[in-house]
């Protein structure tokens, strides 16, 4: 099991709940935190100390004094009235993180919430019962209030969970299992939803998937290589080295480690003098994406640990502080870069399969690799997918952040939409993942041409995983579902 304490929670830890469905527990000693902080709510609630959000209303409404028998009514109107996001619903995975993340972070114990909740969540963790929770409807500031929303109201019996891909109401989980609904008490609702956790939950999913993808980005790459008689001095340690960037310097050690025994590449001279840049730069764009990577790998684990709801409690209640740490703007700069940086990779991408593919840049491969050309199109109109792919890319990474769009009176008058850009980033992800694909379905077609037997031993073992799902490029086909099976097998 992995133990939540609120402080240290790591991507790899993530990593392990999310994809083999590890389980959590939570630290004895955070739990002690969290204790006193909800002493704290209870003799404020008692003491009739007015406090945002425990007694108050909410947003625009904070000068609005609630009476303590009211409190209780307040938190329900509270996740009614904001889970109103719309469209589609986030993927079960990320339903997932936002339940572990949003635990992790009332476990720092300044958010005044009961034990039994969170430890509800833990066991929503540990059985798999992942709300339904719609993507749009944040802002990224007070907090991703509509998902998070959605999130809470499955504690409540309302709402919708996954179960077998289908969409079943909460209501019917909880009878089955023979257990009651939460019912919320003071400031609990605002605790749950005042937080990152749906941007930072998609982030991180964007994150895990986006650091494989620039992993297999580098084979791919070196199957490239091989296909077109790549130069392999442009990899030489030195060249990078004398630039300076570790990213760099590691990409194109590991290109050469690709490529090692390879029969295929040549020399400086060789054939010609040198490649074009999206051969020959490959470690200069690639270790910039990775660049981005450990940029946002940095903020992201921060704010898995951060406390992000308000007001927070301090000093055993004697300090409760209404301050902003529910602004997205970190994390949304984060994804921002991070769809710049994923982007890139699909871009490089496509301009290497335009080398493949053209006859006047393919050093002798046939013309669209075909196998008969005019006769059979062959990879023509894969080139127009990864164009496609691409120029979307390019219209989705435009920054989110720079938006923002004043809410509750102009009260919240500046927001993050760290929100949207988390989830364009994902399908940014995704886009570049197919363009990969399709770089790699030419790639073992032109490596199979030149003679797979004078391929990479290391190169050769991806070439003969990829002929286990696909064939190379023998005849005309309908390509779409060879694309779909490489990308499948990418993000496996």
């Amino acid at each position: 099991m992995i133990e939540l304490t609120g402080a240290s929670l790591t991507l790899e830890q993530m990593e392990a709940i999310l994809y083999k469905r590890e389980k959590v527990v939570l630290d004895t000693g955070a739990l002690e935190r969290v204790k006193k902080s909800r002493e704290a709510v209870e003799r404020i609630v008692e003491n009739d100390k007015t406090v945002y959000g425990i007694n108050t209303g909410f947003g625009k409404f904070s000068d609005v004094k609630i009476d303590e028998k009211d409190t209780k009514a307040l938190q329900l109107h509270l996740i009614r009235s904001h889970a109103c996001g719309v469209g589609e619903p986030f993927s079960e995975i990320v339903s997932r993180a936002m339940i572990v993340l949003r635990l992790n972070a009332l476990m720092k114990g300044f958010s005044g919430i009961r034990v039994e909740v969170l430890e509800r969540f833990v066991f929503m963790v540990n059985n798999g019962i992942h709300p339904v929770i719609p993507q749009q409807g944040s802002l990224g500031a007070s907090g991703d209030l509509a998902p998070l929303s959605h999130l809470a109201l499955v504690l409540l019996g309302e709402g919708f969970v996954w179960q077998d891909g289908a969409q079943i109401p909460a209501e019917l989980v909880w009878k089955e299992l023979g257990m009651e609904p939460i019912i919320l008490e003071a400031k609990e609702g605002l605790a749950l939803i005042n937080g990152t956790q749906a941007m930072t939950a998609q982030g991180v999913v964007n994150y895990l998937e986006a650091e494989k993808l620039a992993y297999d980005s580098e084979w791919i790459a070196a199957m490239t290589m091989e296909a077109l008689h790549g130069i392999t001095d442009a990899f030489h340690p030195a060249i990078h080295e004398a630039r300076g960037y570790k990213e760099q310097v590691d990409v194109a050690a590991r290109i050469l480690n690709w490529l090692d025994g390879s029969e295929l590449t040549t020399t400086q001279g060789e054939k010609r003098i040198q490649d074009a840049y999206s051969i020959r730069c490959i470690p200069q764009v690639h270790g910039a994406s990775w660049q981005v990577l450990s940029y946002v790998r940095e903020k992201l684990e921060i704010e898995m640990n951060a406390a992000t709801d308000n007001p927070l409690i301090f000093e055993d209640g004697e300090v409760v502080v209404s301050g902003g740490n529910f602004h997205g703007q970190p994390i949304a700069f984060a994804m921002d870069f991070l769809k710049i940086g994923i982007a890139e990779l699909a871009n490089i991408s496509e301009r290497r399969i335009e080398r493949l593919v053209n006859p006047q840049l393919n050093e002798g491969l046939p013309p669209f690799l075909s196998p008969q050309p005019g006769l059979q199109s062959g990879a023509m109109i894969l080139q127009y997918s990864a164009a496609s792919l691409v120029s979307e890319n390019k219209t989705l990474a435009h920054p989110a952040s720079v938006d923002s769009i004043p809410s509750s009176g102009n009260q919240e008058d500046h927001v993050s939409m760290g929100t949207i850009g988390s989830r364009h980033a994902g399908q940014i992800i995704k886009n570049a993942r197919n363009v990969l694909a399709i770089e790699a379905l030419c790639a073992i077609t032109g490596c199979v041409f030149r003679g797979f037997d004078k391929m990479a031993p290391k190169t050769r073992v991806k070439l003969n995983e990829l002929l286990e799902i696909v064939d190379p490029i023998y005849e005309d086909r309908i390509f779409g579902p060879d694309i779909e099976k490489i990308a499948k097998y990418l993000k496996a």
